[in-house]
């Protein structure tokens, strides 16, 4: 099975696409992490990634494209596929559509969680890590069992804040979205009506899980 995951950031989608592809032995992309060690990694590509993740702009398509395609083309034991944040523009799906028919694996599904700006807000604002170990944390609906102490690795300390999850950069982040990875839903639902599953993400993220989960059956 193949599927690719929309939403907003804050959406929920990098949660669920690991349940997802833990139940369905899927191999499970995300663009952010790729992105993201891209940036880490110094390059001059990684530079340029940079420059538009800390401004909380999209990377350009031509960027974002070539590193996916490497991706999605790369050999892998396993019996499915589901791409998290990516395509985020209706030229990356099509470059995506025209991959996956090259290797002869068109998509089974494209999965929308819906979720409202202000949930999105207070998500990622409200986000922290483990500077040790990179556990997950938010300020109010998911704090550490003591506070300032990792649960995993029992660091002591401060928690850290992504540079690109303050509220000025979140909201500019969903403004891009809205121009230009919303109309994403409106192209599939064009080209793949059949394959298109909306589910509300506002919920708890095991009723969300469990809303998928019902809803992908029919294909799984």
């Amino acid at each position: 099975m193949r599927i690719v995951l929309l939403g907003a950031p804050g959406a929920g989608k990098g949660t669920q696409a690991k349940r997802l592809a833990e139940k369905y032995n899927m191999v499970h992309l995300s663009s952010g992490d790729i992105l993201r060690a891209e940036k880490a990694s110094g390059s001059p590509l990684g530079r340029k990634v940079a420059t538009y993740m800390v401004a909380g702009k999209l990377v350009p398509d031509e960027v974002v494209v070539e590193i996916m395609a490497q991706a999605v083309a790369a050999p892998r034991q396993a019996s499915g596929l589901l791409l998290d944040g990516f395509p985020r523009t209706v030229p990356q799906a099509q470059a995506l559509d025209a991959q996956l028919d090259r290797l002869g694996t068109p998509l089974d599904r494209v999965v929308m969680i819906d979720v409202s700006e202000d949930v999105v807000v207070d998500r990622i604002c409200g986000r922290r890590s483990c500077p040790k170990c990179g556990a997950i944390y938010h300020v109010t609906h998911l704090p550490p069992k003591v506070a300032g102490r990792c649960d995993q690795c029992g660091y002591q300390g401060q928690f850290e804040q992504r540079d690109d999850d303050t509220e000025p950069v979140v909201r500019q982040r969903l403004g891009a979205y809205r121009k230009l990875t919303a109309p994403l839903l409106e192209y599939y639902r064009r080209v793949s009506p059949d394959k298109v599953l909306v589910v509300d993400g506002n919920r708890r993220p095991d009723e969300v899980t469990a809303a998928l989960v019902a809803k992908l059956a029919p294909a799984a």
